[in-house]
C-alpha cells in the first residue's frame, strides 16, 4: 500500500509525505533546521504530532506517487514557509 500522509506539528505546520511501502513509523522528513529552530530543546520534553493518511493506493507507480504528493503538498499549501514543512515545489508567494 502506498500512501500520502499529513503530519501536523504542536505549532500548528504541516508535513505532506508519501511512504510506498506504508511504515508505521515513518514521519517524512522534513527540514532537521526549521524543526530545531520552532521546536528549541524546552519544547521537546513533551512533543506530540499527528499523522493523517490522505489518500492511499496498491496500483500507482513511483512516478504517480510523487505527483500525488506534490498534488497535495499545493492542495494544503505547505510548501509555503508560513503553513509548512515542505520545500519541495518551491513556494511562488
Amino acid at each position: 500500500m502506498k500512501i500520502i500522509f499529513k503530519i501536523t506539528y504542536p505549532n500548528g505546520m504541516i508535513y505532506i509525505g508519501k511512504d510506498s511501502k506504508n511504515y508505521i513509523n515513518y514521519f517524512g522528513s522534513p527540514t532537521i533546521k526549521r524543526l530545531e529552530e520552532d521546536f528549541p530543546w524546552e519544547k521537546r520534553q513533551n512533543f506530540t504530532i499527528k499523522k493523517e493518511i490522505n489518500w492511499s493506493s496498491d496500483n500507482i507507480s513511483e512516478r504517480e506517487l510523487r505527483k500525488k504528493e506534490n498534488e497535495y503538498i499545493i492542495e494544503y499549501k505547505s510548501n509555503n514557509p508560513s503553513i509548512g514543512y515542505n520545500l519541495i515545489p518551491k513556494w511562488l508567494g
